[in-house]
């Protein structure tokens, strides 16, 4: 993402704000808290390469708000990421923690790196070091990483030994979307695209959309997008186009996802798929489906591209992969979206309830975390739902208004110190 593009991002989420604070007269007070992030920090840090050269990378970590309790966002390893961009995902943080309803503020980290061009050794060195450069910022009872683009459980271990390291005795809790031998919880992996699933039939059953009959398109067949498709396919639907960086296939009678999985292990790219036709990200995007998951970075359904989607449903699993202007087209269209802020927040859910028991070091089963995490999205799209009917607002309008009053009333029960 280019810095323009970063900028619009922060200020898109800070306009929206500030509409839909004026729309349900949230005091101003709060409003102008909540356009601005409440701690940006830049760290700029030495690693030594395995060849023995020095290089230096730039980290940030933001906290936006912390109203609710501890800021709770991922960490990015990605060479184009800036400090705008990191900006507006933990304001989205913060709002997706609080249609949630989860005890949580909205944080964000990143470290401007390719990770594809990183030795492990190398890598463990980066994720070590930018952990101590923002060890005074984070903490269980203060701002807790996770995974997010570019990083994995393996880095949030690093994380939390090195922060360990430093209290002199082990805090799983620091850190979500560890291994599960660490104090990772298990159904932490598939959560936020396991997320989408359930919001999908949500949102089909309110449609009137058959599962059972219904095709599905996913741009982004990464951690997000290919366990989604995986767990749609297991409740019927079919499976017609998936995508990753390099490109898509398309079988409209359907895709074999074992055989796609096979492939991306082996080949690392689901392009050449033998048993589908070659498309582009774009014409996924345009393809006549029931359900389309965009599941793969920010932007990519914009004023350009909008009016040529066919959809019905739309699942934001990236974040903000939907544009303004590209929002307003599709309302206009008929198209029912999910906002990110609803429809992937099952891994920030599970990473809460993976906190909880890294507090508690009890550890629950499976299917407990998963009966969690289907009662919480139930509810929470039970909320928006019947608030975009009772506002006449769009989805995405509506679970902006649950948030930001639910955040008003925490600012204003805490007031302002001293």
């Amino acid at each position: 993402m280019s810095m323009n593009e970063s900028e619009q991002a922060f200020n898109g989420v800070r306009k929206l704000i500030n509409n839909v604070c004026a729309r349900v007269c949230i005091a101003e007070a709060c409003s102008l808290r909540l356009a601005e992030c409440k701690r940006e920090v830049a760290v700029h840090f030495p690693v030594t390469m395995d060849d023995g050269t020095v290089k230096v990378f730039t980290g940030f970590r933001v906290l936006h708000n912390d109203s609710r309790g501890p800021a709770k966002g991922g960490i990015r390893y990605h060479p184009d990421v800036t400090l705008d961009e990191v900006k507006a995902l933990a304001a989205l943080m913060t709002l997706k923690t609080a249609v949630a309803d989860i005890p949580y503020g909205g944080a964000k980290g990143a470290v401007i790196c390719d990770p594809k061009a990183l030795s492990q050794s190398e890598l463990e060195r980066l994720t070590r070091r930018y952990a101590a450069e923002i060890t005074l910022f984070i903490g269980p009872e203060t701002d807790i990483p996770a995974p997010d683009v570019g990083t994995n459980p393996q880095i949030m271990a690093w994380i939390m030994d090195t922060f360990s390291m430093g209290r002199g005795y082990s805090v799983p809790a620091v850190a979500t979307g560890k291994p599960i031998e660490v104090g990772g919880s298990r159904g932490r992996f598939e959560a936020t695209g396991r997320g989408c699933m359930i919001t999908a039939l949500l949102a089909a059953k309110h449609l009137g959309i058959n599962v059972g009959e219904a095709t599905v398109a996913v741009q982004g067949f990464g951690n997000v997008g290919a366990v989604a498709a995986k767990l749609l396919a297991r409740e019927g639907c079919r499976l017609v186009a998936v995508s990753d960086s390099k490109g898509g296939v398309y079988n409209p009678k359907g895709l074999d996802l074992d055989l796609l999985f096979a492939q991306k292990k082996e080949t690392g790219s689901i392009v050449g798929f033998k048993n589908g036709e070659t498309m582009t990200n774009t014409e996924l995007l345009e393809l006549q489906c029931d359900i389309l998951i965009p599941a793969a970075f920010e932007h990519q359904l914009v004023k350009a591209n909008a009016s040529s989607v066919k959809a019905k449903l739309i699942i934001e699993g990236a974040n903000n992969p939907i544009t303004a202007e590209a929002d307003r087209i599709l309302g206009d269209n008929g198209i029912f979206v999910v906002p990110d802020i609803l429809a992937n927040t099952g891994g920030v859910i599970v990473s809460y309830l993976e906190w909880v028991q890294g507090l508690q070091f009890l550890f629950w089963e499976e299917e407990e975390v998963n009966g969690y995490l289907q009662r919480i999205l139930t509810k929470a799209f039970a909320e928006v739902l019947q608030t975009s009917h009772r506002e006449k607002v769009e989805m995405r309008a509506a679970a902006y208004v649950i948030a930001l009053r639910r955040l008003a009333s925490a600012m204003d029960l805490r007031g302002i110190f001293p």
